[in-house]
């Protein structure tokens, strides 16, 4: 028989040995869950870090938006919502200038907690102003879209739409209703279209088709109207940018008495030839401005004045005078002719040929501003490209009726900006008499937010364009 003293000796040993083991796994247990807990903080802490980060870029663009980004740098404190203190964030930015102008902003932002200062986040973001190329046409008047276009991109006017071709993206009118007349195909009203008589008048919806090309699911109306004025630059603050910056042209008439504009030809090494005008023939042609009249728009003299590199601190090129572009584009250059120095006269662009880019990877850019129109003239090619932002600010882009005088193509990769109505193509009846048969147009999306110098923007405020955390 086993003696009470061994009986009591084996189970304190039983107790120590399990007493020990108890305690190891209470150790190790209590370990992992303080090993989770500090995991979880350090999570928790790792996505204030992101939101702290997060806030100094909310930060940011506040700066940039108010003109305030040198002084908006460094370090910062960070408070939550009750005033408490909970960490800083660190912030860099920097900005494209071209002729003086916030082209696009970069920031980067670095966060962290006072707990856990070592545990930092990351942002980088990019933020620009949507600029006119947001638009394949954006219109301050009526318009009949013929059924031979093609249209991809957003598509606005201020006035009615007949949309009787194909659109790939929103056509959108501000307008409820408008009289469509009999320049506008309505000379018997569509009414299986949804439009009506009202007394003498053809009532239509703001946007409307007489065809099966286009998706009606993709009109909208009314909108609100678009403040046309307000995409107008400066031309003032543009003309000091170019003598400042750029390249400046004074009216060619002060250069030769017979000066009648200017030439300008690009080409794909970066420079612009300056032909000086001195002679244009005339052709007989009819507008619904101005009926039936001369256009002087084909150069029959001229003589190279200048061959200049595009400045590329300010690819910006101010004609006081009319204007005749074409050729390649290198980088991101912006073309204005207006008169500043005369109130009483107006200038236009005539577009003779092709504008096009070096390379189509959003390198390239061109903005094309006329003080009245921008207009095609009676000797464009059977197929004619464009490239580019395209602003009538008084006028209108449109090609004039010539009598006999058809095209075969046209095709805009760009945006259209137009006062006055917008028309490419005459109709005599249900035949096409004048114009081009054919034509195509695309908004270019790598110029929504980076176009060239001092393009007309949409809205105030920077958007992000980019964001990625580092």
């Amino acid at each position: 028989m086993m003696s009470t003293t061994k009986t009591k000796g084996m189970i304190v040993t039983y107790a120590l040995v399990f007493g020990a083991l108890f305690l190891l796994m209470l150790s190790g247990l209590l370990g992992f869950i303080l090993l989770q807990l500090r995991q979880s903080a350090q999570k928790a802490a790792a996505a204030e870090s992101l939101e702290i980060a997060e806030a100094g870029i909310d930060f940011y663009r506040w700066c940039l938006n108010h003109g305030l980004v040198s002084a908006c740098q460094g370090e910062r404190d960070y408070f939550d919502p009750g005033g408490n203190l909970l960490g800083k964030f660190s912030l860099q930015a920097n900005s494209s200038l071209t002729c003086g102008q916030t082209i696009y902003g970069e920031a980067r932002s670095e966060g962290w907690t006072l707990k856990y200062p070592q545990l930092k986040r990351k942002i980088k973001v990019f933020y620009g102003q949507a600029s006119l190329a947001k638009y394949s046409y954006i219109l301050n008047d009526n318009v009949w879209i013929g059924g031979d276009h093609e249209i991809r991109g957003p598509y606005h006017s201020n006035g009615g739409v007949r949309m009787d071709g194909e659109n790939q993206s929103l056509m959108t009118s501000a307008k409820q209703s408008w009289i469509c007349t009999v320049s506008f195909g309505c000379s018997a009203c569509p009414t299986s279209s949804g439009c009506w008589t009202q007394g003498s008048s053809c009532v239509c919806p703001g946007v409307f088709t007489t065809t099966q090309n286009s998706n009606p699911n993709l009109f909208s109306y009314p909108v609100p109207s678009f403040d046309f004025d307000g995409i107008t630059i400066d031309l003032s603050q543009m003309k000091l940018a170019a003598q400042s910056g750029g390249i400046y042209l004074q009216p060619s008439v002060n250069i030769n008495s017979q000066g009648k504009g200017y030439r300008l030809k690009f080409t794909s090494q970066g420079q612009v030839e300056i032909w000086i005008i001195t002679g244009l023939s005339s052709t007989y042609a009819y507008s619904l401005e101005e009926g039936w009249h001369y256009d002087y728009f084909t150069i029959s003299n001229q003589y190279l004045y200048q061959t200049l590199p595009v400045p590329s601190s300010c690819s910006l090129i101010f004609v006081e005078d009319n204007l005749w572009p074409e050729g390649t584009v290198k980088g991101k250059v912006t073309v204005a002719s207006a008169n500043l120095i005369n109130p009483n006269l107006d200038t236009d662009a005539v577009l003779a040929t092709n504008l096009n880019y070096t390379v189509n990877d959003g390198s390239d850019g061109l903005t094309l501003m006329a003080e009245r129109n921008i207009l095609i003239g009676p000797q464009s090619p059977d197929q004619l490209e464009l490239k580019g932002i395209f602003l009538a600010q008084k006028g209108r882009f449109s090609r004039n009726h010539y009598p006999n005088n058809l095209r075969e193509k046209l095709e805009i990769v760009g945006s259209i900006g137009s006062n006055g109505r917008v028309g490419t193509q005459w109709i005599s009846g249900s035949v096409i008499v004048s114009g081009y048969l054919k034509r195509e147009s695309a908004v270019d999306v790598n110029l929504l937010y980076q176009s060239p110098p001092l393009t007309p923007t949409i809205g105030a405020q920077y958007e992000v364009i980019g964001w990625q955390e580092e």
